[in-house]
């Protein structure tokens, strides 16, 4: 008996003793399972600031998990080695909800990261595990994809206080070529994302010759201020070459600058470069006076002059979660 998965809009027919295309969700018995549930292949803590999220309480550690699987299949993915992975040949460890709360408390991180691979193929363990952080008092932070169907998404964004959330082109055409996927579906969870009162930051990795063009910077650009508002920020990341992409060079520095300005020009507040460093791409600044608000240096917050989530000099309020 054939089960039909409506977790994504991949909508996979799965056959007895086959799984969909993320791996981990099979057909036992004409009955859907995962496979993976609190069998985290990753766990560690890391600050926010990695996830990318620079406006969600600044400099503070975050524990982060993440099983295998994947319901894309970027070319380019750095993850692959789990992302990319069958569950049965990746070492993991038990970990279900109660215990994931538990450690978060026991490295006393305020939040919990579902991320690394994609969050939306776990998404009863991570269903349950925010539902379960919630009531501890503690925040849900999912770094994704963003392709998931509409109805499991609302109900997951019940427990999300802040998402980055990957744009990764413009374009369904290379949404089809380079992940295996389709574009409306990521924008639609982009604007529900922000629409849920969640904090939503925005990543979009350049990749030489693919999604570089001044045209598609602008035209993503545009459509994040007129769909998400211009307050949402906005990542730019670095690309190195890895998995099957090994062709490419990595993103110049000068690229992502121009990126940068590109995107400031169009309106958005709060642009920033990633996975290199950089003398003002990484740090906040207000938009109403330009006052240096937040100074990084990588992962690292050097200064936050914030005061009660305002700029002291002129008052503006900053967009975020700062306490």
């Amino acid at each position: 008996m054939q089960v039909q998965c409506e977790l994504c809009p991949k909508n996979c027919l799965i056959g007895p003793g086959q799984s969909g295309e993320c791996r981990v969700r099979i057909n036992i018995d004409g009955v859907l399972r995962t496979v993976v549930y609190g069998y985290p292949c990753s766990i560690s803590v890391d600050p926010v600031e990695k996830k990318p999220l620079f406006h969600f309480l600044p400099g503070t550690p975050i524990l982060s998990i993440a099983t295998v699987g994947c319901n894309l299949h970027c070319r380019n993915c750095q993850n692959w080695e789990i992302s990319q992975a069958n569950p049965e040949d990746t070492p993991a460890a038990l970990c279900p909800p109660e215990r994931l709360v538990q450690l978060t408390r026991e490295q006393a991180c305020p939040s919990i990261a579902y991320t690394y691979t994609e969050p939306i193929i776990y998404y009863e363990y991570t269903y349950d595990s925010a539902r379960l952080a919630r009531e501890a008092g503690m925040r849900n932070v999912l770094v994704t994809a963003g392709y998931v169907n509409e109805q499991p998404w609302r109900q997951l964004l019940e427990y999300v206080d802040a998402a980055n959330i990957d744009l990764k082109a413009i374009s369904d055409e290379f949404y089809q070529r380079v992940c295996s996927a389709t574009l409306k579906p990521v924008q639609d969870a982009l604007v529900a994302a922000k629409a849920s009162g969640a904090l939503v930051e925005v990543t979009h990795l350049i990749i030489p010759t693919l999604n570089d063009q001044s045209e598609q910077l602008q035209q993503l650009s545009r459509w994040i201020k007129t769909n998400m508002g211009a307050e949402t920020p906005l990542h730019f990341s670095r690309f190195f070459p890895k998995y099957k992409m090994l062709n490419l060079p990595p993103t110049s520095l000068k690229t992502l600058d121009t990126a940068r300005e590109i995107a400031m020009e169009e309106g958005l507040q709060y642009v920033y470069i990633g996975n290199i460093r950089s003398k003002q791409g990484q740090n906040t600044y207000c938009p109403e006076c330009e006052r240096l608000l937040i100074e990084r240096s990588g992962y690292i917050v050097l200064q936050n002059n914030l005061k009660d989530g305002r700029c002291p000099d002129c008052s503006k309020e900053i967009y975020g979660v700062w306490k």
